[in-house]
């Protein structure tokens, strides 16, 4: 009974874990070169699954990249040379991480900016309500014309109200 569970598990692990969509036709024969092909795939997102990289993806866009990507390596070109290509020709998008330029700021600061207003408007609201409370506390004390107004009425004697 233990081998057949310590085999389910082994097959649950294997089967859990993340399926490469690279194909053995499109491996480099250098082993250095396939690294690097990699991790560039790594970097470039899938035009069609736009959430996956063109390494995880099966596509069949994602592997022409993956293609593309070694076929640019494999005729020398640097890793920056290879993402400037691909960037040329499908624009920043083909990026999982947008490089910061001009086009880009709002995209890189909007979040921080957002945090910041929202952190601000917590703070202004903040300050708001402790305002608006000590003006409600000076406004609920009361004098001591209203103190013996208020026991007056409390106690019943209506007739000293009156006479107040």
């Amino acid at each position: 009974m233990k081998r057949i569970l310590s085999c389910l598990f082994a097959i649950a692990v294997l089967a859990g874990s993340p399926a490469r969509a690279v194909q053995p036709d499109e491996i480099m024969s250098d082993p250095a070169k396939e690294l690097r092909a990699r991790d560039l795939s790594r970097e470039l997102r899938c035009m069609v699954c736009q959430n996956q990289s063109i390494d995880d993806s099966e596509a069949p866009l994602a592997r022409d990249l993956r293609l593309l990507v070694r076929e640019r390596i494999a005729a020398g070109d640097s890793d920056a040379q290879v993402i400037d290509f691909l960037v040329a020709r499908y624009g920043e998008f083909v990026l999982l991480k947008p490089r910061l330029n001009p086009h880009t700021w709002l995209l890189w600061l909007l979040p921080p900016l957002a945090l910041a207003g929202g952190g601000l408007a917590l703070w202004t609201h903040g300050r708001r309500r402790s305002r608006s409370s000590s003006v409600a506390e000076a406004a609920a004390t009361l004098t001591p014309d209203e103190e013996a107004r208020l026991t007056a009425l409390m106690s019943g004697d209506a007739s000293r109200e009156k006479s107040a």
